[in-house]
């Protein structure tokens, strides 16, 4: 089974207007309404691939209602906590001329709460895999990643750490099973951004020296390139079509990936894993929402 842990989903309100002014009453020419948060986002992709997965994570008020209902509706099994006060955060992204965006704080999430979590995440037995992905709540520990898979360490759980700087640094002494950075994240960590192959290579391998077990490295138009956990390197080139949406695509392919693994014709199938992770991510990029299946495995044929 696969379990996604979200700490602070939001509702992305998305308003496209011919040209913002500011301290002028401005109308919208259309306006979106989706579900956010990136272990949700996994999760979503994953059902459209008919890969089952249950999402965790903390909810509160009216927002949280309409996020555990969306993300349910969505095909996805959930088990949010749900806090007593506040409400889970909506985030404005406005699209004109120039993209501006609002985002929410979130509710604040007390210790009981995040002791449930852990109660949940205690159940998790050897084989199911476990995807943390964003940033931390400034109401949580900033080492909470670290907690949660230090408890689980014991487990043979799969773990699946989406995050940048620091906090994906940290984890890596509990060898993680996949990592995702991209490229410019690769340059946060090592105060260098790579420009060719052999360099983002070379900074995959320190990151497996460090701990990860597989190294999976966004490329944006470049593609991707995934140093798997035998040490073996794999190249997908980029899938053509018109980036409409950035949001959610790097979640998108850590989905495609793991149900890549999942569902591929034979165990350890990673160059599979990586052409369908790859397609989710690009279809993701080329549509207003996240990645259905159509427009995946469309996708997955130029690979």
């Amino acid at each position: 089974m696969v379990y996604t842990v979200t700490f602070n989903p939001a509702i992305d309100y998305v308003v496209h207007t011919d040209d913002l002014i500011g301290g002028k009453t401005n109308r919208s020419s259309s306006e979106q309404i989706h579900i956010g948060g990136k272990g949700i986002n996994v999760s979503i992709v994953l059902a459209e691939l008919g890969i089952r997965s249950k999402a965790l994570g903390f909810t509160a008020g009216f927002t949280g209602k309409a996020i555990e209902d969306g993300t349910a509706a969505k095909g996805v099994e959930t088990d949010f906590i749900r806090l007593k006060d506040g409400f889970s955060r909506i985030n404005v992204k406005i699209k004109s001329t120039e993209e501006t965006e609002i985002n929410g704080q979130g509710p604040n999430i007390p210790e009981s709460a995040a002791k449930q979590l852990f109660d949940k995440l205690d159940k998790l037995r050897g084989g199911d895999t476990l995807v943390l992905a964003g940033s931390i709540p400034g109401s949580l520990p900033n080492d909470i990643y670290e907690r949660i898979l230090a408890g689980l360490s014991d487990k043979q759980i799969r773990s699946v750490v989406d995050a940048s700087g620091e906090l994906l640094l940290n984890v890596l002494k509990y060898k993680p099973f996949l990592i995702k950075p991209n490229r410019d994240e690769l340059g946060e960590l090592f105060r260098a951004v790579p420009q060719t192959d052999d360099e983002v290579i070379s900074y995959a391998r320190k990151l497996r020296e460090m701990g990860a077990a597989n190294v999976l490295v966004s490329l944006a138009g470049d593609g991707a390139i995934l140093l798997d956990e035998h040490g073996r390197i794999h190249r997908c080139k980029a899938c053509s079509g018109t980036v409409k949406n950035s949001v959610g695509a790097g979640d998108s392919m850590v989905a495609g990936f793991l149900a890549g693994l999942i569902s591929g014709s034979k165990d350890e199938d990673y160059e599979y894993a990586l052409k369908l992770g790859t397609a989710a991510g690009s279809a993701t990029a080329f549509s207003d929402d996240l990645a259905e299946k159509e427009e995946i495995f469309a996708l997955l044929k130029q690979l």
